[in-house]
């Protein structure tokens, strides 16, 4: 027996109705600047979080370099490591956190090898918000390396003077200053071929910029015509400010010749960013 079923069809639209919604003049809203940013920021994080092992180098790198530091010239340079910890760790806070900020024109290079700057470009936003977005979500390993040395550090016998207030304020200044330098690597992220190119211009940058300052022996006792680069190098005036305030104090000079640095490396170097990525 079969059993007919009626199915009721439904009018076919109207020529006006279908030309009404085709032609909608209503868009969506476009995103904000700090909505765009803070997108891109978190997708960074993201990135970290399917990818962990990215956090070695905030992690075993630092612990690596308190131990290295102190334990092997800790006797010859203050008289025991005990004595010479006190020195090191606000200088090695600085090194090992302006050392990843590398990483951050790296993961530029490779996102556009792999064509995903094509895509950000043609969306409707904020034209500086992908690159904006890298170094925020890069803050997040800044933060995370200076917590991991500052660990480390009060388990080896480091005691700040400045307690819990000095040390925050020590690496709120550090981290304003490595979202500064950050842009320096997006940057060469941007006219580089290829990330190990980003990685080599990098170090050749990054390693006499860290030895040749304050960071592991008084400048007092190099050559007398080393101090004067010694005395005015980025690196350097960033130690003297983390150290003050971390001792509980405050070296107004060396603040603003960090705060100097800021702006400059922020202007300059941002400023170019943007106008390598709108060219490019």
């Amino acid at each position: 027996m079969t059993v007919t079923k009626e199915v009721e069809l439904l009018p076919a639209p109207k020529a006006e109705d279908l030309a009404a919604v085709l032609l909608e003049t209503e868009q969506p809203r476009r995103p904000s600047a700090l909505s765009a940013s803070l997108t891109f920021g978190w997708r960074a994080v993201l990135k970290i979080k399917h990818v962990p092992e990215q956090l070695f180098d905030v992690t075993a790198f630092p612990i690596m370099m308190i131990l290295m530091f102190t334990y092997l010239f800790g006797g010859a340079l203050a008289g025991s490591p005990g004595e010479y910890i006190q020195y090191l760790l606000p200088g090695i806070t600085v090194t090992s956190v302006v050392m990843i900020t590398m990483y951050t024109g790296v993961a530029v290079n490779t996102d556009i090898e792999k064509g995903v700057f094509d895509r950000f470009r043609t969306l409707p936003i904020w034209r500086p918000a992908p690159m904006v977005g890298y170094i925020l979500g890069d803050l997040l390993r800044y933060v995370l390396a200076s917590t991991v040395i500052m660990v480390v550090g009060l388990v080896l016998g480091f005691r700040p003077d400045g307690g819990f207030v000095g040390v925050v304020l020590g690496v709120a200044v550090l981290v304003a200053f490595s979202f500064a330098f950050s842009w320096i690597w997006t940057m060469f992220g941007l006219l580089m071929r290829s990330e190990k190119s980003v990685m080599g211009i990098s170090m050749l940058v990054l390693f006499p910029l860290t030895f040749l300052s304050n960071v592991y022996v008084d400048p007092a006792t190099m050559p007398s015509w080393l101090q004067p680069f010694v005395n005015v190098n980025p690196i350097s005036k960033l130690v003297e400010a983390v150290r003050a305030l971390m001792a509980g104090g405050v070296d107004q000079d060396a603040l603003l010749w960090t705060l100097g640095y800021v702006i400059v490396f922020t202007a300059v170097f941002g400023a170019w960013t943007m106008r390598l990525y709108n060219r490019k």
